[in-house]
């Protein structure tokens, strides 16, 4: 039974998730969830139980010391709320941040969807981030992939085609999909040679990804001072190494051949329209709400998939498990009453898959083997367990 006593009744909310460990990189998409949740001040209703998920000789609790008394800190994840208001536009953010779990994976996300689904989230975008051969002084790349073909056109995103090996980023989309909850997941490639946290360089990019995507301006603080040092920070220590430079120079020659159409054309003109945006303080392009609760590609909120109404789980072994369906509103109660009255019988037309979207996962065996969805680009994989 989920208790949610004292959080409000939420405008627009948008689900933002991180987990720290294979899935993090530098723990740059962690980072980028805790950036939100400090800039706007959030406030945890509600923690997951660390004895369901967590091997404690993988993840060991902590102790401090709190006034003299000794404290015990526990792993796990928390669910907080934010408003992001920025004057002419405000929605709600569930930010969602805590460790990959060790165990219990379905229950695990089925317990974050059934958050969603009392919360009334309207979209779930999951943030993660790879080992990837990207030169550290350029660009970060940014991949958004989702399994919804008809929210991957109407978002310009990859359908994701990956298969191989997964974390619990992979997990919770692939659960979102069956619970009929838009989901996207972005992912940040981080220069494999630099691999240590923290990176501000791949936090930023993420978060101007969002900010692009939820249409809602995100404040930076001291990120883009904090990206700026480490990159210098990272081309002195370079500097001093002559492979090192060598190589970075190699991989900076590459990218710069492979993107040399797209520089010269649409990626000047989004990072020219950002600077716009930032400058006269308005939200970017995205995806948006729309009155029956959805996203503006013609899908309603409410809607999940066949079987969903009649108690289909969100994610569940195939030979048993329990699930709980999304949960309807009056809005979409008032929008089948209209389907009812259309007496033509039209409808939207169904959306065909793409079946030439690209496979953004591509894997590189020379970095060892990671599942990670979101290599679009011929990075590395990633084969250490950052931030655990």
């Amino acid at each position: 039974m989920i208790e949610l006593e004292g959080v409000p009744e939420l405008i627009d909310p948008v689900m933002i998730c991180a987990f720290e460990g294979w899935n993090d990189a530098g723990d740059a998409a962690s980072t980028a969830v805790g950036h939100l949740d400090r800039e706007w001040k959030g406030e945890v209703f509600a923690s997951l139980d660390a004895e369901d998920y967590y091997d404690f000789q993988v993840n060991r609790p902590t102790v401090a010391l709190d006034g003299g008394v000794r404290k015990i800190t526990w792993p796990t994840t928390r669910l907080s709320v934010v408003r992001a208001d920025t004057g002419e536009k405000s929605r709600d953010l569930v930010l969602v941040r805590g460790i990959e779990p060790s165990m219990r994976w379905r229950s695990f996300c089925n317990e974050i969807l059934g958050y969603a689904h009392e919360l009334g989230v309207e979209m779930i975008v999951i943030l993660g981030a790879l080992l990837g051969d990207t030169p550290h002084t350029r660009p970060v790349p940014v991949s958004g992939v989702t399994s919804d073909p008809d929210l991957a056109r109407s978002l310009d995103l990859e359908e994701t085609r990956y298969e191989g090996p997964t974390g619990i980023v992979g997990i919770l989309q692939e659960a979102c999909t069956h619970a009929g909850v838009p989901a996207v997941s972005l992912w940040a490639a981080v220069p494999h040679y630099v691999s240590q946290p923290p990176n501000p360089k791949a936090t930023l990019a993420l978060l101007n990804r969002l900010e692009d995507l939820i249409a809602v301006r995100i404040p930076l603080g001291e990120l883009t001072e904090d990206s700026r040092a480490w990159q210098l920070g990272v081309d002195q220590l370079a500097a001093e190494d002559s492979e090192v430079a060598e190589y970075v120079q190699s991989l900076e020659e590459a990218r710069d051949t492979a993107e040399l159409p797209e520089a010269s054309g649409e990626a000047i003109a989004r990072e020219f329209e950002r600077y716009l945006r930032r400058r006269d303080g308005q939200p970017g392009p995205g995806g948006h709400a729309t009155e029956t609760g959805g996203l503006a590609d013609g899908r309603e909120g409410g809607t999940a998939g066949p079987g969903t109404g009649s108690g289909t789980p969100y994610l569940r072994d195939p030979a048993g498990g329990q699930g709980r369906p999304r949960k309807p509103s009056a809005k979409d109660d008032e929008a089948d009453k209209g389907d009812a009255e259309d007496t033509d019988g039209t409808g939207a037309d169904a959306k065909e898959p793409d079946d030439n979207a690209q496979d953004t996962e591509d894997r590189d065996d020379s970095h060892g083997d990671q599942g990670d969805e979101g290599d679009q680009s011929g990075q590395g994989d990633q084969g250490s367990d950052s931030g655990q």
